[in-house]
């Protein structure tokens, strides 16, 4: 089930908005010396593929992206602590300037929810007189913010307030909470004064629970779907983020400083950076166009190059991912951004010769902008992720095809730009084909190679939370509740287990992605690939090769013992969408716009607007006019999911 859209002219913030709420919390921060500890979830049962190297060398865009924010606004005294680096972190243990923080924030995707839970849970653990505000936030809270929330009065735990969006929601509550905080009060206690008094109820983008009882929620109040920021320059810079982060221990505890500015780039020496947001296809499969309510937001070109040549500067930086949904969405707003990103000097130097980065694209927009991959050659693009899902376009129509996709990754090659795909595999897709078409995995997973792909990522088509097809693939019994004794978890969510297929030997496509890995990733294509190379960038193609081999057999020593137990059998089905056990409603008392079907309270329907009553304009704390509000909160402009 999609998230409702707004009402026409309602979905973005107006220009300046975040600007001016910046300006004014860094008045309030003057007199409010918070403390702040971020918290990134990681379950390290997902490190495999295609997500190898990356998931522990790039600092995630969405806390880094809040920690910036925070400082920005004043309140600098905030650590970003990732549990790729911090895998014992404990936040009842957790102290900054000798104290226990004010506010205790925790970002999760969905496959690392368990870990999320177990931060909240444990930082619920401290004493009440003491405890901070705890806030929850990222792309599991966006969809399914619900179990943020204790239902066991047995096991009373459950953050204060959860954002279901971007930065602006979350420094829409802390104007509020800061406006009206007494002095020297907790501000934890200032936080439940202002939710028993509605002053949280105008905010879009936030639950909170109404009342509870032995610490277990009775009622979530769902404030509404955020507005978004359109304008992704007044975004705050994404530098400030990186002085925050807490240095890699082993330890429960935090250390006395952050990580120093020059062992940065050995630590992430990956850094993603949003450039724009949205994309104009409509995959079913797919939340993205939902989230973004069918918009295409963007960064200018002078601002990315700016946020380049800082982080190089500053940190020594040189490689960046574009957290872009889809880069190439739009022809006129792309071409700007690399004819402003080409003229760029670094050092006196053009930027391709000082930068390199990559973002994701469709094949698509890819033969669209034919004419412009020499300007993206020169702007400091050297790899691209296409979308290609299936070339035949069997699973899902994007203007894909056999012969476009090939010469899509062709004309890549051809001009220095390294082609990575990114397939889907699912029921009605045989490991190998016989005739013309090249129907099966490995047909594709060779033709790609062929046609220059360094890289393949190969994920099982699985229910995502947000899409058009979630909730129907649970209710038709496609997805697994177990098998063969061994319960469906969160961390297997991530495509590389297969957990939803009619199949009648679900093993089959199991072992089918194992072999589509062992086929593109060997030795003997390493040992080819520092001959005869792929890629004209400088063995890139064999060390591709080298981190798919290792990626390859953490995939492998994962996902084997599923495949044994999908033979087994024994499987047991879902058949009803896991929505919300506590009751969910809007501030007005009627239906809560990010509630699924099966959720208690007022009755759940498809709606394709959000309830007037959520559009409402909240009164500025301490004046006497009121101001429109949007968007913000613990996932960065443009990470979802």
């Amino acid at each position: 089930m999609e998230l409702p859209r707004r009402s026409r002219g309602d979905e973005l913030l107006k220009p300046g908005e975040l600007l001016d709420l910046r300006r004014r919390l860094r008045n309030l921060a003057r007199r409010n010396d918070l403390t702040t500890v971020i918290a990134c979830a990681f379950d390290h049962r997902t490190r495999m593929l295609p997500f190898t190297y990356a998931d522990t060398h790039m600092v995630p865009a969405g806390v880094r992206a809040i920690g910036s924010a925070l400082v920005d606004c004043g309140l600098s005294r905030t650590r970003i602590v990732l549990q790729q680096w911090n895998p014992n972190f404990a936040p009842a243990r957790m102290r900054l300037d000798g104290c226990v923080p004010d506010i205790f924030m925790v970002s999760s995707m969905q496959i690392h929810s368990a870990r999320c839970e177990a931060l909240v849970r444990d930082a619920c653990r401290i004493d009440p007189a003491h405890r901070p505000l705890i806030i929850a936030g990222g792309p599991k809270c966006i969809y399914e913010p619900w179990d943020m929330f204790s239902v066991d009065p047995l096991d009373p735990w459950g953050a204060d307030v959860v954002v279901t969006g971007e930065e602006f929601v979350l420094l829409s509550l802390l104007e509020v909470l800061l406006s009206i905080r007494a002095r020297h009060e907790p501000i934890r206690s200032t936080f439940i004064r202002a939710r028993n008094s509605g002053l949280l109820n105008d905010i879009p983008g936030l639950v909170y629970a109404r009342t509870q009882r032995d610490g277990v929620a009775e009622e979530l109040v769902d404030t509404g779907i955020q507005r978004l920021l359109g304008d992704l320059d007044e975004l705050p810079d994404p530098v400030l983020g990186y002085r925050l982060l807490e240095p890699p221990s082993r330890k429960p505890t935090l250390t006395a400083r952050p990580v120093p500015p020059e062992r940065v780039r050995k630590l992430s020496p990956i850094a993603s950076l949003v450039l724009t947001a949205g994309c104009k296809f409509a995959c079913p499969y797919c939340p993205i166009p939902a989230y973004n309510q069918r918009q295409h937001r963007v960064k200018s070109g002078q601002r990315i190059a700016t946020e380049m040549a800082r982080l190089g500067r500053e940190y020594g930086l040189r490689y960046f991912f574009g957290a872009d949904d889809n880069f190439f969405n739009d022809e006129q707003r792309t071409v700007e951004i690399l004819e402003t990103l080409a003229r760029t000097e670094i050092d006196g130097a053009p930027i391709r010769k000082r930068i390199r980065w990559g973002t994701e694209v469709t094949v698509h927009d890819t033969l669209k902008l034919r004419r412009q991959l020499s300007l993206a050659r020169h702007a400091g693009v050297r790899a691209l992720w296409l979308g290609v899902e299936d070339m035949t376009a069997t699973l899902v129509k994007k203007g894909q095809s056999v012969n476009k996709t090939t010469e899509a990754f062709e004309l890549l090659r051809s001009h220095g730009i390294c082609p990575m795909p990114m397939m889907m595999h699912h029921d009605a897709q045989p490991l190998i084909s016989r005739g013309e078409q090249p129907y099966g995995l490995l047909n594709q997973a060779r033709l790609l190679r062929k046609a220059g792909a360094v890289s393949l990522q190969v994920l099982m088509i699985t229910p995502a939370t947000g899409s058009k097809l979630y909730a129907p693939t649970f209710e038709s019994g496609m997805v697994y509740a177990s098998v063969a004794g061994r319960p469906v978890q969160p961390h297997m969510m991530d495509a590389n287990y297969v957990v939803a297929s009619e199949h009648p030997q679900p093993w089959k496509k199991q072992l089918n992605i194992i072999a589509a890995y062992l086929y593109f990733y060997n030795p003997l294509r390493f040992f080819v690939a520092l001959v005869r190379p792929k890629s004209k960038l400088y063995l890139a193609d064999a060390l591709m090769q080298l981190v798919g081999m290792r990626g390859t057999v953490q995939t492998v020593r994962r996902t084997i013992g599923w495949a044994f137990r999908l033979m087994r059998g024994n499987i047991k089905r879902n058949t009803t969408v896991p929505a919300s056990r506590v009751p969910m409603r809007n501030p007005d008392g009627g239906q809560a716009a990010h509630a699924l079907p099966g959720t208690p309270g007022p009755q759940v329907v498809q709606i394709n607007t959000v309830p007037a009553a959520t559009a409402a304009p909240i009164p500025r704390p301490g004046s006497g006019h009121a101001r429109p509000t949007g968007s913000g909160g613990l996932t960065s402009a443009t990470e979802p999911g």
